[in-house]
């Protein structure tokens, strides 16, 4: 007998195919279950949801997959029930024969986003929600080594390669496994609470990762500008923090005079270029703090300053303490 203060579940459906990486269907089975247990032993009854996830595929047929392993779907696209979130699994090598033989994965998918589904694309598994257009017009990304032919295969679809995750509404793509974990701890600290989602990565991640939040191109946020060179610039200094060029070389390097450069920076982000790399620097150095064993000395080199000194003297001046200082500080929070 049903109990009558029993929540509904959620519905997680996971599309399933042949040649799909087995990962990306086993890591978030296994994330979103513990994000469940937990969540059964530490909320109350009126506030907890089970969770019931289906494998969906378009034949009932027994799927065999490379890692030697059978899949067995739970229901097909015909059947399937409402899904409150989808996730489609990454593609070995080449998805193109995937894409083309599996035209009610793509229909289902196409129908359950009109049904309001959320869904989550994993690398070249993107291919089949660009094969439905659902990404027409929205940024996404994919696999790096496929990103050149995704571009040629699907021209309307804003490809963020340098991204490894993206969302535009109810629609995530993610570019590779680690991505897919930060999402799903996403969609367990909406599901389940933070405290969840904190427990979740504590356990299935073996370093302190980035939020979210921190790493997502979000289609429409309020902190994104129109200036997309400017845009291009930040990501070249997010990623070269160690360079030994000076800005007015990186200005040179995107054929801007430095004044042009200076101006046009301002106005995207309303802050100088200066200050905007000390600002990643300060960042990346904290990050390295609190998560590496490097010494002061190679976090400072890691970062782009020539010495311990300099990193000191910018960290005494931006947050008032020394950089182990505040080693000591967040790994007795982090740790404690």
């Amino acid at each position: 007998m049903t109990d009558k203060h029993t929540n509904p579940p959620l519905n997680i459906a996971i599309a399933v195919y042949p040649h799909l990486l087995v990962t990306s269907l086993t890591l978030p089975i296994e994330m979103l279950r513990a994000g469940e247990a937990f969540a059964k032993g530490h909320l109350d009854k009126q506030s907890f949801r089970p969770l019931a996830i289906n494998l969906v595929a378009k034949s009932a047929e027994s799927i065999p997959t490379r890692a030697g392993l059978a899949i067995n779907p739970d229901c097909i696209t015909t059947n399937a029930p409402y899904s409150d979130l989808i996730i489609v699994p990454g593609i070995w090598r080449n998805p193109r024969p995937v894409v083309r033989t599996n035209q009610e994965i793509v229909d289902w998918l196409s129908e359950s986003f009109s049904a309001g589904s959320h869904i989550i694309g994993v690398g070249t598994g993107n291919c089949l929600l660009a094969e439905a257009g659902l990404l027409d017009g929205h940024p996404a990304t994919t696999h790096w080594h496929y990103a050149k032919q995704f571009s040629h295969d699907y021209p309307q679809v804003r490809l963020k390669p340098d991204f490894f995750i993206t969302q535009s509404e109810r629609m995530y793509t993610v570019a590779s496994l680690n991505a897919l974990a930060d999402v799903i701890v996403h969609i367990i600290s909406q599901y389940y609470t933070k405290a969840a989602a904190q427990h979740v990565e504590r356990n299935f991640s073996h370093e302190i990762r980035k939020p979210y939040e921190d790493q997502r191109y979000l289609e429409g946020a309020v902190d994104r500008h129109p200036d997309e060179l400017i845009a291009q610039i930040q990501f070249w200094l997010k990623t070269n923090l160690a360079t030994e060029l000076n800005l007015q070389e990186v200005a040179a390097q995107f054929s801007l005079s430095y004044r042009t450069f200076t101006r046009r920076f301002r106005a995207a982000t309303n802050q100088s270029p200066i200050e905007y790399w000390q600002q990643l620097r300060v960042e990346g150095a904290k990050e390295l703090l609190a998560s590496s064993n490097l010494s002061i000395q190679e976090v400072a080199l890691e970062v782009g300053y020539n010495d311990q000194g300099h990193l000191t003297r910018v960290f005494k001046k931006v947050l008032s303490q020394t950089p182990s200082g505040y080693r000591k500080v967040v790994r007795r929070k982090l740790f404690g």
